[in-house]
């Protein structure tokens, strides 16, 4: 066993149990997650991968990361998030922090609302997003890397959307007296201006030696209350950055 897979190990089997309030991790270049990711989207049931996620360098406002499927022999996906991991995309040629899973230090009952509007959305013509993340409390909880006593954050919120103009055609098929058959299309257009919302759930468990989270799901929901899709993510392995 390497010695950083026995440091991995000690850190996953003697976590201290609370804290009252959490501080921004101190991640490093070198740092290592692999998470085991299940997504379930409608009724076409679930698929599983493993992902490993590396950190390559750290600045004052960033973390700078590259992600790949596990064992896979294509180059890995270079990205970055903030220092509390937060999501960050261009949108309308300005930097917009879409998703803030943590807001250091983390204490019971502190919250923080996350705000956007999309201007070019794939599916409609702009979306309005507002969630609000909330500091729950610790639970314990057990992944496939081990038991942990887990800072949770939970987040819900909501999103609506204007619709794009659209057009469709159906061709069917009739059959006059003497069998012959005929085709007729049916168009059916959608304007503009229609309105569409849905909302989103999210829950981390954020644990300070890991400098990261154990846990996190995340559910998306339509306008009639049913769940389009819902992905979670679970540590299998950590390995700190060597000194």
């Amino acid at each position: 066993m390497s010695k950083c897979t026995i440091l991995a190990f000690s850190l996953l089997t003697s976590l201290p149990a609370w804290a009252d309030n959490i501080n921004q991790p101190d991640v490093k270049a070198g740092d290592k997650w692999t998470y085991r990711i299940t997504s379930e989207k409608g009724d076409t049931g679930w698929t599983q991968t493993r992902q490993d996620l590396w950190v390559n360098r750290v600045s004052s406002s960033a973390i700078y990361i590259s992600s790949k499927a596990s064992g896979s022999s294509l180059a890995p996906k270079d990205s970055f998030a903030t220092r509390d991991w937060g999501v960050v995309r261009q949108l309308g040629g300005v930097e917009v922090v879409t998703m803030r899973p943590f807001n250091f230090p983390l204490s019971v009952g502190k919250s923080w609302e996350v705000k956007f509007t999309d201007p070019h959305p794939t599916n409609h013509i702009s979306e309005q997003w507002s969630v609000k993340y909330k500091v729950l409390g610790y639970e314990q909880i057990e992944v496939p890397a081990g038991k942990f006593n887990a800072m949770k954050v939970e987040a819900e919120g909501a999103w609506s959307g204007e619709g794009k103009p659209s057009l469709s055609v159906t061709q069917t098929i009739t059959r006059d007296a003497s069998g012959t058959p005929s085709a007729a299309n049916v168009v059916k257009s959608t304007p503009a201006g229609q309105m569409y919302s849905g909302r989103v759930y999210k829950a981390f468990w954020y644990v300070p030696e890991i400098k990261r989270w154990v846990k996190s799901i995340e559910e998306y929901y339509s306008n009639t209350g049913e769940r389009n899709a819902r992905y979670t993510s679970e540590l299998e392995q950590f390995i700190p950055a060597s000194n």
